[in-house]
């Protein structure tokens, strides 16, 4: 005998489950919403920009300038923004010799990032060097951290005469698979990501920052100093756009400019930790040392990816070395390139 009854029922039930799921998933990402958005708004309160702007090819760009002297330049890494060379202390120490120019690089801190272009490490690059032309430095030393190392390496390569020497902190160099960025790409994904972005990613990084900061510092203990660091600014929906589509474009934009860099001859200074848990120091710093005769690697024992947290006197020493020989470069003299040794030192 059929239960024509009952199954109709279920059939009912069905639906109606259905419908109150989506009527809860709906209301899970609302508030989720309303949370991102007040800690958004609270973010931006609480760290207004700390420098000026400056607008390049329509672009609004924030940077802060301090010191006097040789043109320096700090570009920091995939989700940070300028603050992070303050909170660790490298701005100030810098700007007792030098003329320190930081960028928010495009869609970090207070920096515009137009949606219609694809910000490679080419386009930053070029779009800083008209910004720093804009600011009157004829020639610069950059230095770059982690993802701004490729950055660094751009303008060098495509303004080989402009940049005076570099400092690479912590870079990705050379493509390799990376599961890490494959994960958090999404958000750079059109629409999808533009829901994930403004509802539950920036929960979620919230959640794992504590662990996220472990591994970046990893072995070493998380510095104190890092505790100044703005978590929220770097988890708003137009950072995460801009951290995501970083971390996809990571592996091509190394592939882009891995065969180029023997073209480099100004001096170079590669810093990196012997234990980075997010640059592989052998496969990434020890092989551009190999490709650059011109180059200095220092190697730091017991240290990972923030380097600039954990030896800063390392790091200043890296900028002094690298500007002392460019110097003598300009001189007719066969001592060119003093103080850059071709083999690696362990700290």
């Amino acid at each position: 005998m059929i239960n024509t009854g009952n199954d109709n029922i279920a059939r009912i039930k069905r639906p109606a489950r259905r419908r109150g799921v989506a009527l809860a998933a709906i209301s899970v990402l609302a508030v989720a919403a309303f949370v991102v958005r007040s800690k958004t708004r609270q973010a931006e309160r609480a760290n207004p920009p700390i420098g000026q702007f400056i607008e390049v090819d329509g672009i609004r760009l924030h940077y802060l300038e301090r010191g006097q002297g040789q043109a320096l330049v700090l570009l920091h890494g995939n989700g940070s923004m300028m603050e992070d060379f303050a909170c660790s202390g490298l701005l100030d120490r810098a700007a007792e010799n030098y003329r320190v120019i930081i960028f928010d690089r495009p869609g970090f801190g207070h920096s515009e990032r137009p949606r219609n272009k694809i910000w490679t490490p080419i386009a930053q690059a070029r779009l800083l060097q008209r910004a720093l032309r804009q600011l009157e430095v004829e020639q610069a030393i950059v230095v770059g951290h982690s993802w701004g190392t490729l950055v660094a390496l751009a303008m060098a390569l495509e303004f080989p005469s402009y940049v005076r020497s570099l400092v690479l902190l912590s870079g990705y160099y050379y493509p390799s698979l990376r599961l890490d960025a494959a994960l958090v790409a999404p958000p750079a994904i059109p629409v999808i990501g533009d829901l994930l972005r403004f509802t539950v990613s920036p929960l979620l990084g919230r959640a794992i920052w504590p662990a996220a900061v472990r591994r970046i510092f990893s072995p070493a203990a998380v510095s104190p100093r890092f505790a100044a660091f703005p978590v929220w600014m770097a988890l708003r929906p137009s950072q995460l756009r801009a951290a995501a589509a970083e971390s996809a474009m990571m592996v091509p934009s190394a592939m882009a400019l891995c065969n180029r860099y023997r073209e480099l001859t100004m001096p170079v200074a590669i810093l990196a930790g012997a234990e980075d848990r997010i640059a592989d120091a052998q496969h990434n710093s020890k092989r551009l040392h190999d490709e650059l005769p011109q180059s200095d690697l220092r190697l730091t024992a017991g240290a990972g990816h923030m380097l600039h947290y954990l030896v800063p006197d390392e790091v200043m020493a890296a900028i002094d070395a690298v500007e002392e020989a460019a110097g003598l470069r300009q001189m007719p003299a066969p001592t060119r390139h003093a103080g850059m040794g071709r083999q690696p030192s362990m700290h």
